[in-house]
């Protein structure tokens, strides 16, 4: 079985941590391990499980992600989930160093918000506009 490293790209609230997990199960094993940024953001202290988002920390939040998935593709695990909203090639470069570093496929799929889904994490609507605005896709070889 060829090993991947899948990134689910889309804006806030469109079932990208759904869809990973959805995809990550297997029958009869452990589900395949699925990463995000907002992992970082969850507390296990005083509330466990809420969630508290600072964006002075999200590139500690993106570092830590980062370093789940290396360690995972270090493993040698199968299929590597990443649920990030990974808008522009700069944000995806570093999986791909990754994936190339690794001997994974690297896999990106678009979820898109058919289903009238509002963002868990009460992401502010000009923020969702300045993200879809940069969200680059590449359908092309070059």
């Amino acid at each position: 079985m060829k090993k991947a490293l899948i990134l689910m790209r889309g804006l806030p609230g469109n079932g990208k941590t759904t869809t990973s997990e959805l995809l990550s199960e297997a029958p009869g094993m452990m589900p395949y391990p699925v990463f995000s940024a907002d992992d970082y953001f969850y507390e296990n202290g005083p509330n466990p499980g809420k969630y508290d988002f600072n964006r002075e920390k999200l590139g500690s939040a993106h570092g830590q992600c980062q370093s789940r998935t290396e360690i995972a593709l270090q493993s040698g695990v199968d299929k590597v989930f990443v649920a990030n909203t990974f808008t522009t090639d700069k944000e995806i470069k570093p999986y791909k160093e990754l994936a190339e570093k690794y001997g994974y496929l690297l896999i990106s799929l678009i979820v898109e918000n058919r289903h009238g889904s509002k963002s868990v994490h009460n992401v502010p609507e000009e923020t969702m506009k300045a993200m879809a605005e940069r969200f680059t896709i590449k359908l092309t070889n070059d």
